[in-house]
């Protein structure tokens, strides 16, 4: 089983569970963050003063999935989220030891 993170621009959201969702994976954790990495924030216009913004609205994604769906959640996270310019984001992949669904006591990818 692996854990997939992936930091979006927020108005990818929607795309990105879409393509998830066409490929049987219906549970998301979204969490609204904020950072930056190459594209170093910009500079905005406030009542007339120029003020820079380092940190960039963005959206994590976790995904909890099977090793056997792991690729095609990949491929549909980068398809989706992919504006083809700078600050697209990142997608992290870590192993997970065990999952456990509370209701059922579940485990494993059962639990998924």
């Amino acid at each position: 089983m692996k854990l997939i993170i992936a930091i979006i621009k927020p108005f990818k959201l929607d795309d990105v569970r879409e393509a998830l969702s066409d490929i049987g994976i219906s549970g998301v954790t979204v969490t609204e963050v904020k950072g930056f990495g190459r594209q170093k924030g910009h500079t905005e216009l406030y009542r007339g003063a120029e003020y820079v913004v380092d940190f960039l609205p963005k959206v994590k994604l976790e995904v909890a999935v099977g090793d056997d769906v792991l690729d095609r959640a990949v491929e549909a996270i980068i398809k989706a989220a992919n504006t083809g310019k700078i600050g697209d984001g990142k997608i992290f992949i870590t192993s997970l030891e065990q999952v456990i669904r509370i209701r059922t006591g579940e485990t494993g990818e059962q639990a998924i």
